[in-house]
């Protein structure tokens, strides 16, 4: 397993909420990221970004860890919920805040200060 992987996968294992974007929160270089994003603010989720466009590694190495080609992808508590159209509907049929609360517990948006990770350099 290479270090970048590691990197990924302690990222997704050890952060509430993920989202892996194109782009950061203060500069969304892509809509879909930006709609992924607006439907956990929404929700108050405590989320950790990570910008996939420094290096395409990330993006490869994270579509052969997870199976799941495009960005942004999200995981809430190590699990992969999808991209925005999916974290869009969740969040529409209530499905997302719900998730939010099974595998967060009822405090999650108490710990919401958002964060950014950066995995190259």
């Amino acid at each position: 397993m290479s270090d970048l992987s590691d990197k990924i996968k302690n990222v997704i294992e050890n952060e509430p909420v993920v989202v892996f974007m194109k782009g950061t929160p203060e500069f969304i270089a892509c809509g879909n990221s930006g709609r992924a994003l607006q439907a956990l603010h929404a929700l108050g989720a405590p989320i950790t970004t990570v910008d996939v466009l420094p290096d395409p590694a990330i993006r490869a190495e994270l579509t052969a860890l997870y199976g799941w080609p495009t960005i942004p992808q999200v995981f809430v508590k190590g699990e992969l919920i999808g991209g925005a159209d999916i974290t869009d509907e969740l969040h529409e049929s209530g499905e997302l805040q719900q998730k939010l609360l099974d595998l967060l517990g009822e405090s999650y948006a108490t710990d919401a200060a958002p964060k950014t990770v950066t995995l190259v350099g």
